[in-house]
């Protein structure tokens, strides 16, 4: 069986984005680019909702054009060569190895992990809330970065219901950057 990991930096008041969509926060420093890249490296697919993947599908592709940064242009080659799934009700079809779902995603995405695939899905917070309130996510690796936004994007919608999760790991990643890492508690409540 695989499984569907939620992979989403965050500012420390509980962000994915500032006010106006900025996402020019996040710290990629070695030790957390290296995380990255082995956390996305194999044969792990991609998972986006289609606001997610818009802003992926303009960079990645052509990341070398637009940056030097080591961790653009080491991990550059794997988004292009993984699969990628998209989430959308308005996107019909989408280039770089991915297939879009607009129906049954709960269904679709539960029976890819059946399948054995292990999804990471990056940032999102309403395909996240969406997929959380389904139990669908396993784990959830949330990266807290060194800076109070002052409002944007929360990481995690409204819920109908509480989910129960457990801790299994944090860490710091280049003295900065705080990852909590936390998986389904076996009873839900």
């Amino acid at each position: 069986m695989g499984r569907l990991i939620h992979f989403v930096h965050q500012s420390l008041d509980g962000f994915i984005e500032g006010p106006n969509g900025e996402f020019d926060w996040p710290q990629m420093g070695p030790e957390l680019s290296a995380y990255s890249q082995e956390l996305s490296g194999g044969d792990k697919v991609f998972l986006y909702g289609r606001v997610v993947w818009d802003m992926m599908s303009a960079y990645w592709p052509r990341a070398e054009q637009h940056s030097t940064h080591e961790h653009d242009l080491a991990f550059a080659p794997i988004w292009r060569e993984a699969s990628k799934v998209v989430v959308s009700r308005t996107l019909e079809k989408a280039e770089w190895n991915t297939r879009v779902i607009g129906e049954n995603v709960v269904e679709e995405l539960t029976a890819l992990k059946e399948s054995g695939a292990t999804l990471l899905l990056f940032g999102g917070s309403a395909l996240a809330a969406h997929l959380t309130e389904h139990g669908v996510i396993d784990e959830y690796q949330i990266f807290v970065h060194p800076v109070i936004l002052g409002g944007g994007k929360p990481v995690f919608q409204e819920q109908s219901h509480r989910a129960g999760l457990e801790l299994v790991e944090s860490r710091t990643f280049d003295s900065q950057v705080v990852l909590l890492r936390h998986r389904r508690a076996a009873a839900q409540g």
